[in-house]
């Protein structure tokens, strides 16, 4: 009991207003940090879905961009393809980097018959259609 009634022992001594203030300035600091780093990992996470969904549009461009190609020098076309035409669809399909399209690609241009070789571009169409994503 004697402790208690004690004025020397650190328990009975009454807080001043300046360590209130400074115990509150401390709280509503860490309170703050808290939602600062809740809303930074929140845009973090809304930066790298922007950034697949800028991906993927950028990889269907590509495709469309061989697609249009392909159909312009290829299909719309009643004479021999050139060499360079050749080249450049070569490259094309090459920089989509989609291994699926890029045998598809090889499975045309490798058609002995004209048979096969329509068959072979309907498949690569549908190739090219199907990895066009949404």
């Amino acid at each position: 009991m004697n402790l208690i009634k004690n004025p020397n022992n650190p328990l009975n001594k009454s807080i001043s207003i300046t360590s209130i203030f400074w115990i509150a300035l401390i709280v509503i600091l860490i309170i703050g940090n808290i939602f600062f780093i809740s809303k930074y990992l929140g845009f973090k996470k809304q930066l790298q879905k922007e950034q697949s969904g800028i991906e993927v549009q950028n990889l269907n461009g590509e495709i469309l961009e061989f697609t249009q190609l392909f159909i312009e020098k290829v299909l719309d076309t009643e004479a021999e393809v050139d060499f360079e035409t050749r080249l450049k669809l070569e490259n094309s399909v090459r920089n989509l980097r989609d291994q699926e399209i890029l045998d598809q690609w090889n499975k045309f241009i490798e058609s002995e018959t004209e048979t096969d070789a329509q068959e072979n571009v309907k498949n690569l169409l549908k190739t090219l259609v199907n990895k066009i994503k949404k």
